[in-house]
């Protein structure tokens, strides 16, 4: 019986997958490592950027000690580089070669790190190789030469070796933001040689970006995976493109992405975590602002008030001091929803500056029983039905069963939408805002006795007094209360938050659980706590 599930779960993720990427998935495994052309690079272009791409935060903190992912090792030789103890994404990281844009890096430490990776990492062999830290590092180190940092004719000729093997192994059984990636290392090679070759690569990342982004950027201006960290990637991505004379038409994609950025940052400044999101690894929402006012583009002022992204699926719902984020999305694009969290119905809640439910974050990419914490439907604000996920979320990234949005309604002061990811039943939740509170409704239509639970996540810092039917929260010396269906059974659980990777903070949470009979409605009321 086991065997057929994990069949049958299986099956119902590849069928969502484009023929394209099952092709070129059995192609690289059947084909093996492509082998090294050594071939000498091609003459470099004149090319310089228009304005200072934007810095990194510190991650070489000492002469060998890297951070990343809130993670501190030692790089002290050859052996350091795919280090398996390190973990996947740790390594990933090392060799995306980010830390050339940190501030203050000299050309002598910066260069010699070029140098010690050519020597350590012989082609094609290791993490350094694979496509996505492949092009990553060919943009970055051409990034440090614009800076001012010219590459000697060893890390030249390497770069030309890194393009040649990156073109041979796109990431076509991925798409999505990794083949974006891989676009803009063809352009940056593109434009930073000449030559034929050059030219061959500019117009394959050319190619893909204008094949991907009428799809992976939506009207509203999300990314079609909705993650607003890898939406924030992207957006670099694209004014990086400007920033270096790209003759792609991308302003009317950087304007739109810019509005939904502006949307989608929350009153603390963070972006909002829906789905994969953590901070520190896009460029924080102001500093990408910035960015884009440099580079000629209009910036709005923070948002205010209510609006709708009815492609992304996304609402901000305000009224006086209340701010809502409301998930009425679809998971992801069918064919890649690997950042996508059995989230459906979800949303985060601010009291001005005072983030009161939040998302349990992103902590990781391997599955362990955090990332199934943070994935599942538990780990969000939102309801479950007889305690399984509403969309088949496992691995790491994977999805088998999907909920899909079957309804959604935007007002100014509320916002409704329904999913059917509990086979046999539809969730409906209707949010509504005023300047004295907030009021989530959810409802169940379908038949039969079936267990219900909803899940209200609060920071770590939270002091939760349940009385009866009424949660007391205390946070940052405010006081807050929920009232809760009164025929509920309420306890309040520690749960997992994440605001960045490699951090796992312990964090309270409601769970209000009750059985009843379907078709089924409550309403909980958030409001200011004057009772104590």
């Amino acid at each position: 019986m086991h065997v057929f599930r994990n069949i049958s779960r299986l099956a119902r993720t590849v069928a969502y997958l484009k023929a394209e990427q099952i092709f070129f998935r059995l192609y690289y495994r059947l084909r093996g490592t492509p082998r090294p052309d050594r071939r000498p690079a091609p003459a470099l272009a004149q090319r310089t950027a228009h304005v200072p791409f934007c810095p990194m935060p510190e991650i070489l903190t000492q002469e060998h000690s890297f951070t990343f992912l809130n993670a501190v090792h030692q790089v002290t030789g050859a052996a350091d580089w795919n280090r398996t103890e390190w973990g996947k994404l740790w390594l990933y990281n090392l060799h995306y070669f980010d830390y050339l844009r940190q501030p203050g890096l000299s050309p002598a430490c910066g260069n010699a790190w070029i140098e010690h990776w050519i020597d350590e990492n012989p082609p094609v062999k290791g993490n350094g190789w694979e496509p996505y830290p492949l092009s990553l590092r060919i943009v970055n180190w051409i990034k440090w030469h614009l800076a001012g940092n010219p590459l000697s004719d060893k890390a030249i000729q390497s770069l030309a070796i890194q393009t040649r093997a990156l073109e041979k192994q796109k990431e076509r059984h991925l798409l999505a933001n990794h083949y974006l990636a891989n676009a803009k290392a063809f352009v940056f090679a593109g434009l930073f040689f000449d030559g034929a070759e050059a030219k061959r690569w500019l117009a394959a990342g050319e190619a893909i970006y204008r094949r991907e982004l009428p799809e992976e950027i939506l009207a509203d201006g999300g990314h079609f995976e909705r993650s607003v960290m890898y939406h924030g990637i992207i957006l670099e991505d694209l004014l990086d493109l400007v920033n270096l004379g790209a003759t792609l038409p991308l302003a009317p994609y950087i304007e739109k992405m810019v509005r939904f950025l502006v949307t989608m940052t929350a009153p603390d400044g963070h972006v909002v975590a829906f789905n994969d999101a953590a901070d520190g690894i896009a460029v924080a929402p102001e500093k990408l602002l910035d960015y884009a006012r440099t580079l000629g583009f209009d910036a709005p002022a923070p948002a205010t008030g209510s609006c709708d992204l009815p492609e992304t699926g996304y609402a901000r719902l305000q009224a006086g001091k209340w701010v809502l984020f409301c998930d009425g999305a679809e998971i992801g694009p069918g064919y890649q929803p690997g950042h996508a969290h059995a989230d459906t119905l979800t949303f985060d809640l601010w009291h001005e500056k005072t983030h009161l439910l939040i998302d349990a974050g992103t902590g990781e990419y391997v599955d362990t029983p955090l990332r199934k914490f943070q994935r599942g439907t538990q780990g969000h604000n939102t309801a479950m039905l007889d305690g399984k996920n509403s969309s088949a979320v496992w691995s790491a990234h994977r999805v088998a069963q999907r909920a899909h949005i079957i309804e959604r309604r935007f007002s100014q002061a509320q916002f409704t939408a329904a999913h059917d990811g509990y086979r046999g039943v539809i969730h409906r939740r209707l949010w509504q805002v005023t300047k004295a509170g907030v009021a989530v409704t959810d409802s169940f239509e379908g038949s039969g006795k079936r267990m219900i639970a909803q899940f209200w996540h609060f920071p770590p810092q939270t002091a939760i007094h349940v009385v009866e039917s009424v949660a007391h929260v205390e946070l940052d010396g405010k006081r807050f209360c929920l009232t809760l269906p009164p025929d509920a059974r309420t306890t309040v659980k520690t749960g997992h938050f994440s605001p960045k990777f490699g951090t796992d903070f312990s964090a309270p949470y409601l769970d209000v659980a009750r059985e009843r009979e379907l078709p089924w409605e409550t309403t909980t009321e958030i409001r200011e706590d004057t009772a104590l």
